[in-house]
């Protein structure tokens, strides 16, 4: 977004990127949970300030705006000339979607008992006014077909659809090597238990890079055999290449959309998939991905077994993973506020 319109202004909760060069001269506004010790660091401990510190900054002076939000960044108020766009990554997770899910794998640690106790009390109440804010909102695009259907249930508004992306000029082609790969954030929903338990069951070669080493991190490496490895904190360097090597990518949650397994694909690695949502959209089976169909060791193991027994076309999982460049972002996002405006 900042390569479309690098003159844009930056609005964010806290920030802590200052070296980063992407921000290099950017006006970068933060709001008052950046004065906060603990909550400027912790943002589920935020959750109760997130709303008015985005309620709280002025867009008088703008003509334009645009949200990119998985929750509260959308609560912003607008003045009636000024356009409101709203890249959604999904609706609210925990207050619509995945309420019971987040209810059941809460992560305050000591305070999970207080936010159990207290989460079903003030959710119809947040719900309430997650749906006021989105009506704020002028134009919502979503990041997913299965993300723009849910803007319709919950929001009761139209949205387009313009996938995420990734840079495709990063990613290369190497010797596969005899391992499976698997990286994200190490949090329930991801499943990384499932994928160590499948990987103790069959004994097949698997990498697991993560930047969160946490508690669940660290149980899971605890009863992992020798055949699983955990990498900590890969530079960008290392993760391409361990996207290059592997002989598969694994893509076991639920998701509203997931760059990482486009990212392998690029780097011509062929993806296991949970068939639910994203993964469905536009996937051509047997030819890019293989699906399993439960979330189960059984079902995983089955997918492993064959794909083992299948020949992948590389070229096609690179030409599917072009599909989303950045260029093509770029393109239809400049494309869309040209048309409103």
């Amino acid at each position: 977004m900042l390569e479309v319109f690098p003159e844009a202004d930056i609005y964010t909760s806290v920030f802590f990127m200052q070296d980063n060069p992407l921000f290099k001269n950017k006006k970068v506004i933060t709001s008052f949970i950046q004065k906060i010790p603990i909550f400027n660091k912790y943002h589920k401990l935020a959750l109760i300030f997130r709303p008015k510190a985005f309620e709280s900054f002025d867009f008088s002076d703008y003509d334009i705006v645009i949200s990119s939000s998985t929750a509260e960044s959308k609560w912003i108020i607008t003045k009636p000339n000024t356009i409101h766009i709203c890249y959604c990554h999904t609706p609210t997770r925990y207050f619509w979607s995945h309420y019971h899910e987040y209810m059941s794998m809460m992560e305050f640690w000591l305070l999970n008992p207080i936010w159990r106790w207290l989460m079903p009390k003030i959710v119809q109440k947040l719900r309430v006014l997650d749906f006021i804010a989105s009506k704020r909102v002028d134009y919502f695009i979503a990041n997913s077909k299965n993300t723009s259907n849910r803007i319709k249930k919950y929001y009761k508004a139209d949205s387009e659809v313009i996938y995420p992306w990734i840079d495709t000029t990063k990613f290369y082609l190497s010797q596969k090597k005899d391992y499976y790969l698997y990286v994200w954030r190490v949090i329930p929903y991801k499943k990384f238990d499932l994928v160590v338990d499948t990987f103790n069951n069959n004994w097949k070669k698997l990498i697991i890079c993560t930047n969160t080493p946490n508690r669940l991190q660290k149980f899971l490496q605890s009863i992992s055999k020798e055949n699983i490895t955990w990498v900590l904190n890969p530079s960008k360097k290392d993760l391409n290449k361990y996207y290059s090597e592997a002989k598969a990518f694994l893509f076991p949650p639920e998701e509203d959309f997931w760059l990482v397994p486009i990212e392998a694909m690029a780097s011509w690695t062929p993806v296991i998939a949970y068939k639910k949502w994203w993964a469905l959209e536009t996937v051509i089976d047997w030819e890019t991905w293989i699906f399993f169909k439960y979330q189960t060791v059984q079902s995983l193991n089955d997918a492993i077994y064959e794909f083992e027994k299948k020949q992948f076309d590389s070229k096609k999982i690179r030409e599917y993973a072009l599909l989303y460049d950045k260029e093509i972002f770029k393109k239809k996002l400049l494309e869309f506020v040209n048309k409103i405006t």
